[in-house]
Order: C-alpha cells, then structure tokens, then sequence
C-alpha cells in the first residue's frame, strides 16, 4: 500500500506504483510513471517523461525530468528514463532530452549525491556513483561502475570508460579511458583504478595486464597508433584489454592520456 502525504501534489494521469513513499510538498507530474517502492521525500519534485524503477530514491528538493536547458530545443516528446535502486539525493537535477523522443538515462543502483545535474541526452549505465556538485553537460555517456568525484564539470560529448574513477576538482574535455585514475592539474592519467579493480573482483592478473596497457599507452612516449598496435603485439586479447583498445579507436573527442 502507498503512503502519499496529504500535502503531497500528484497530477492525474500519474501512474504511481504499489508500496510507494511520497512525503510532504512532494510534486509528482502527469507523465511520471513512479515504480513500486519508491521514495519520493519531502519537497521533491518528478515531472516530464519520466519513468523511474522500482525501490529509488528522490531526496528533498531534487527534481527528476525537467525540461532541457539546450536552447535548440523546439518541441516534442522527450523522456528520463531511471534503473531501479538508484539514489538521488538533495538537489539533483535530471533532465530531458532535447530532440523528439531523445532520453536522458540513468542505470540501476546507481548514486547521484547532492547538487549532481544530468544534462539532456546523458547515459549513466548501471552502477555509476558521482559525488557532490559534479556536472554533465549534454550527451555525456558514463560506463558501468565509473565513479566520479566530486565538483567537476563534464564536457558535452564526452564519454567516461568503465570501472573508471575521476578524481574531483577537474574540467574534463576528453574521453576518460575505461580502468584507468584521471586526476591533476593538468588532468591526466595516474595509473589504473587499482583500487576500484580490486574491489569489483578483477584479478591480479587482469590487473597487471591493465596496467602494463597504461604504461605503453600513456609512459612509453608512442602516439595512439602506435600505442595500440604494441598492445595488440605484447598483450594477450583478454575482455579488458580489447575493450580499452576498442575506447581509444572509437574516440571523437580525444582520450586523456
């Protein structure tokens, strides 16, 4: 049975699933669909398009599915599609996409700590934690299980490899490769996510293997090409391996090295 506050908006049309929470001054919009057991605490807000899994969370004063902030948008249908599990805390802001029926997603069991924004046309995949007051712009793509620090801005188009961690404090305007620490002023990369790497399970040996793929890619003084063509020569095809190869070849924006 659903527990809505009695001080709680929620617009006709809603669809609003079995054991859902909705507290005090909560705003809940006639196109939201809002999964069984939900969270929806006081003051937050879930409009537009948006569909949300079951068991997330909306804290205080976030507002999920916001109209774009881009100005070429025109109109249309455009959605905030959400995983179930995945935690948004104070003041978060997720909004919809820009073009006709463009989606701004989220993955399951993920966690958006307070004041993060997801711009129109992002993908966060499943897993992915952000800390306090980081930004994407627009059609930001996040792999499974990244995690970004807090208070940095990410360019539109930018995209940040799996198992990834980013340290805070940084503007990041190129791709950031997938198993690797980006960090410093000027940012780059440290090393792999060794840390992260360990606690997902990965073994020693693909860890080593990650590792010596850093250090040709980004301390043996080769350019790209090169890089990768000593990779494909030295290293075996493990998963990892050909998925790093695979992100720096698909790169548009340049990968930080």
């Amino acid at each position: 049975m659903s527990r809505i506050h009695s001080t709680a908006i929620i617009e006709d049309g809603a669809v609003i699933g079995n054991d859902v929470e909705v507290g005090p001054y909560a705003v809940i919009g006639k196109d939201a669909i809002i999964g069984n057991g939900c969270k929806i605490f006081a003051h937050a807000m879930v409009s537009g398009n948006t569909t949300l899994g079951e068991e997330c969370e909306v804290h205080p004063f976030a507002h999920i599915g916001g109209k774009t902030q881009d100005l070429k948008y025109k109109g249309g249908d455009t959605f905030v599609e959400v995983g179930s599990r995945t935690v948004m805390r104070e003041y978060v802001t997720i909004n919809c996409g820009t073009s006709d029926g463009e989606i701004t997603k989220v993955g399951a069991d993920c966690l958006l700590m307070a004041y993060c924004h997801v711009a129109h046309g992002c993908v966060l995949e499943e897993r992915v934690i952000v800390s306090n007051s980081t930004s994407f712009a627009g059609d930001v793509h996040v792999g499974r299980y990244a995690t970004v620090s807090g208070l940095n801005g990410v360019h539109q188009f930018c995209r940040i490899g799996a198992y990834s961690m980013v340290g805070p404090i940084l503007a990041v305007l190129q791709d950031v490769p997938p198993f690797m620490l980006v960090a410093g002023n000027p940012v780059g990369v440290k090393g792999t996510n060794n840390v992260g790497l360990t606690r997902r399970g990965f073994s020693d040996e693909t860890r080593n293997l990650l590792r010596s793929a850093y250090r040709i890619l980004c301390r043996s003084g080769l350019n790209v090409t090169d890089a990768i063509s000593k990779i494909q020569e030295d290293l075996p095809e493990i998963p990892e391996i050909l998925e790093l190869i695979e992100f720096y070849k698909s790169s548009k924006r340049g990968v930080i090295r």
